[in-house]
């Protein structure tokens, strides 16, 4: 199936480009395309205010403050908070304060915890007083001693292990020697650097209670904005496209990623100060085409690849094609010998060369070996042997080859074989057929598809209703009046009904030509699905002539050198036709895959691989 993908567009300064996608290189995920536009003032005045709403819904957004332990009174600011002014302004400035106030809470907390070992005093009136000289010191303990205290007019203030803290008095006037260098005095007393702190967390409050008002009250306001100044911007970009620039360029990358990685790359573009919309990608995007499929049937996107991948709003082909083209293949090859030696080939891959492209190859060439040795046992081939008339076949084998299940293995006298090639064709090309109706309805509507549905009705419904009466499942009386409504109903629908609104002679007209291509394609068509029986029974046959040569060498007479040269011969002539068997059953399956199938399923394949801007490239 085709991921859905999510279309991404950015708009960057174009000093910021390469940056940018060295970024995106270092995601992965993103497939990106670019172009330049002018930049002149205008659209540089608009980018800012497309950039400052960006910015603030992304601020307001993740604003949640329920686990602050200030949570009760920053709501109480909140509701007491009046916003006036620009939404965008107010959100900035609140932000730009509150990361102002963490480093000036921190510049508090530390002088806090500068003057706090001095204890609480009045500062004013400590300096007020004019007779005495007071000092401040700082000292290890281990420095301090007891005998100042009887020289000096000492007082400790306080004493930790590490530290003393103390100051001497002494008159203004006199003579002053004390042995140890004093330190600054104080800046602040404990209960000034208190209530500074105090006065800021109070601000953070205030500021916080700004913000949650702002969300709770504008978030919407906010949302409506930037959707305006963004469809502003991409308008007036849109207009100046041909236009010079006069200061420089601006780059808008457009980049698409799978829509189930849309909550990882948002979580990626809110961390980083960017400019992004995202939208789901539509048909008209264009947008690349990755492909995700079962673990079967993602061995065989390689062959949808060779064709083309499919456009977005197309099918996959891909889980269709896979069970067809091992069916085909197998048959085409049809020998179950040959079947295990491409099982031996698909292991070899696996264990000795799986980190190569072609290693990597190794379950689809497993699964065709399976296949080919199924369909080998159903065919009765085994290296050329017809296992219906080895000696050694056991009969539970016999019961199961296709010849065993029809007198003479014919089915109306042709070779059961070719009816079974012929009948899976003509159920391959209805499927295909049925694809396309549903397809087309999907991407264009019912009103210009009615032809597509009328052919699919006839021909689809004719052989249900063939089967049903042949197998006498449907009454005749049943079977007839389900025909003549099939008929009028698909006859209306191919010939005057096939374009509604156009004059209905035209559409007979149409209706003549599309039945003249249809009856002479279809018949082309089916007819191709017997290189199915020819080139199975062709690559049995020369397995078997192969085998005969070596039983005719077996007969000359000379012991030891007969059986030599018939192994020779039985190698190389096996090897040789093992090589022409899987050529020709890859060559003719694909063809029946890309003429037969896809023409009729109206299959165009015009999509464009995704290929994520990556350091990893894969080889």
């Amino acid at each position: 199936m085709v991921e859905k993908m999510t279309k991404y567009s950015f708009i960057l300064p174009s000093g910021e480009t390469e940056g940018f996608l060295e970024w995106l290189q270092d995601l992965g995920i993103m497939d990106v395309n670019r172009s330049s536009k002018p930049v002149d003032s205008t659209s540089s005045e608009l980018l800012e205010k497309v950039s400052g709403a960006k910015k603030t819904l992304g601020i307001l957004e993740k604003i949640d403050y329920s686990g602050d332990p200030d949570y009760e009174l920053i709501c109480k600011a909140a509701s007491e908070t009046v916003i006036e002014g620009c939404k965008t302004c107010n959100t900035l400035m609140a932000v730009n304060r509150l990361d102002a106030l963490k480093s000036e809470l921190a510049a508090a907390g530390k002088a806090l915890a500068e003057v706090q070992p001095w204890g609480s005093y009045d500062r004013d009136k400590l300096l007020g007083i004019k007779d005495l000289k007071i000092r401040w010191y700082k000292v290890p303990v281990k420095q301090y001693k007891a005998e100042w205290e009887n020289e000096w007019a000492i007082v400790k203030v306080n004493q930790d292990k590490n530290n003393v803290w103390f100051v001497t008095l002494s008159p203004a006037d006199a003579e002053y020697g004390f042995p140890v260098a004093e330190c600054a005095a104080p800046a602040l007393s404990v209960q000034q650097a208190q209530s500074r702190i105090d006065e800021l967390n109070a601000e953070v409050i205030a500021q916080k209670g700004k913000l949650l008002a702002l969300k709770n009250n504008y978030l919407d306001h906010v949302r409506k904005g930037l959707r305006r100044k963004t469809a502003d911007l991409d308008r007036y970009l849109a207009a100046a496209g041909t236009e010079e620039a006069a200061e420089g360029h601006i780059t808008i990358v457009t980049g698409f990623a799978p829509t189930s990685k849309d909550e990882e790359l948002a979580q990626a573009f809110n961390g980083r100060d960017l400019l992004w919309i995202s939208d789901p990608a539509s048909v008209e995007d264009n947008p690349p085409i990755k492909i995700r499929n079962n673990w079967f049937a993602r061995n065989f996107e390689v062959l949808t690849g060779m064709y083309g991948l499919p456009s977005y709003g197309e099918f996959d082909p891909t889980p269709i094609l896979a069970p067809f083209f091992l069916l085909f293949f197998s048959m085409c090859m049809g020998d179950a010998g040959y079947g295990i030696i491409l099982i031996i080939a698909g292991l070899v891959l696996k264990y000795k060369m799986g980190g190569s492209s072609l290693g990597k190859m190794h379950r689809l060439v497993t699964f065709l070996g399976v296949g080919t040795l199924i369909v080998g046992l159903f065919m009765g081939t085994f290296f050329g042997i017809n296992l219906l008339q080895a000696e050694w076949t056991p009969s539970w084998l016999k019961a199961i080859c296709v010849d065993g299940w029809f007198p003479e293995g014919k089915i109306a006298g042709f070779p059961a074989q070719m009816v079974m090639a012929v009948g899976i064709g003509v159920f391959h090309i209805c499927l295909a057929m049925i694809v396309k109706t549903i397809g087309f309805t999907k991407r264009f509507g019912f009103k210009n598809t009615v032809g597509t549905w009328g052919w699919t009705l006839l021909i689809v419904g004719g052989i249900i209703l063939a089967v049903l009466g042949t197998m006498e499942w449907l009454g005749g009386e049943a079977l007839k009046w389900a025909v003549i409504a099939l008929a009028v109903i698909s006859g209306l629908a191919i010939f005057p009904f096939n374009t509604p609104g156009r004059n209905p002679l035209v559409n007979i007209g149409s209706g003549l030509w599309d039945t003249y291509n249809m009856v002479t394609g279809l018949l082309g068509d089916v007819l191709s699905y017997i290189r199915l029986y020819a080139l199975g029974l062709a690559g049995g046959m020369l397995g078997n002539a192969f085998n005969l040569m070596g039983g005719m060498i077996l007969n000359i007479p000379v012991p030891g050198v007969n059986w030599v040269f018939c192994i020779v011969i039985l190698i190389f002539g096996h090897v040789l036709n093992l090589a022409m068997a899987c050529l020709g059953a890859f060559v003719h399956p694909l063809r029946l895959t890309f003429v037969e199938y896809f023409k009729n399923s109206g299959y165009e394949g015009t999509g464009t691989a995704y290929r994520p801007l990556s350091k990893d490239i894969q080889e």
